[in-house]
């Protein structure tokens, strides 16, 4: 049900972090480790999001908007990420492959990672029960909001309730929030959540896999390690613990139980 990935660090390509380690992204689009669902790939679409380099922008203590790319097309057939990203550079990159669930469409609206403003964010799993699992807090969501829902899927629900909460609450709180309610409406639900809004990653693993990587100058969040052994090389790479939130930035990552 989907792989995605989160960087903060050195300014780089775009698609070189899509491309990144022995198991990257692209390659978990094909073969990936851990789905924990009846799929054997990820081929109904992929995106990518990505901030302005610091000192690329104007006030630096103003938020900055991500721009993002998105397609139904698989990841690897797509020249964009050869032929465009890896000549556009940032400092934080959030992009996701999809699965689609059965009876979800397939279209490049329903791709993550979805994009507003400063924020960015991408769901690893299924929502258990939806649409009705959802309805509790999709009722707190202005009816204009919801009538801009980019994609009849699960995922694109979960993104309208998180940019609504996002107005009034900050992100731990907003994301601890949603697994909450969702561990009682949708038991069984498998909720791996990242946020990002340039500077920080924010992550939930609940019953779906999750792994970090830390140096002193970056951070990678991704729902699988990007190299083929992950205790065998450069990087060395922790799992996260089931039912349990991050808070990343380059140079750390503080884990919270859910």
């Amino acid at each position: 049900m989907c792989r995605h990935l989160g960087y903060l660090g050195p300014a780089a390509a775009v698609g070189d972090v899509l491309h990144h380690g022995g198991h990257s992204l692209i390659v978990q689009s094909w073969a990936p480790n851990d789905m924990r669902c009846g799929a054997v790939a990820n081929a109904d679409g992929f995106g990518a999001a990505w901030w302005p380099e610091s000192g690329s922008v104007g006030d630096p203590s103003e938020p900055v908007a991500a721009t993002s790319y998105r397609s139904a097309a698989p990841i690897w057939t797509d020249r964009t990420v050869d032929d465009v990203l890896t000549h556009t550079r940032s400092t934080a990159v959030l992009a996701a492959v999809r699965s689609a669930t059965v009876g979800m469409p397939v279209v490049a609206t329903a791709s993550a990672p979805f994009v507003d403003g400063r924020w960015a964010f991408s769901h690893n799993g299924v929502v258990a029960g939806w649409p009705h699992s959802l309805a509790g807090l999709a009722a707190e969501v202005p009816v204009e909001d919801l009538l801009r829902l980019p994609a009849a899927t699960d995922s694109a629900g979960l993104w309208m309730v998180v940019r609504h909460l996002l107005r009034d609450h900050d992100p731990v709180e907003v994301l601890r929030r949603v697994v909450t309610v969702l561990d009682e409406s949708g038991p069984g639900s498998r909720l791996n959540l990242l946020l990002g809004d340039g500077t920080t990653l924010w992550g939930t693993a609940v019953h779906h896999s999750l792994s970090t990587s830390v140096t002193d100058d970056d951070v990678w969040v991704a729902s699988e390690p990007l190299d083929s052994d992950p205790h065998d090389g450069d990087r060395t790479w922790e799992p996260v613990p089931d039912r349990s939130l991050i808070v990343a930035t380059a140079g750390s990552v503080t884990t919270h139980p859910l």
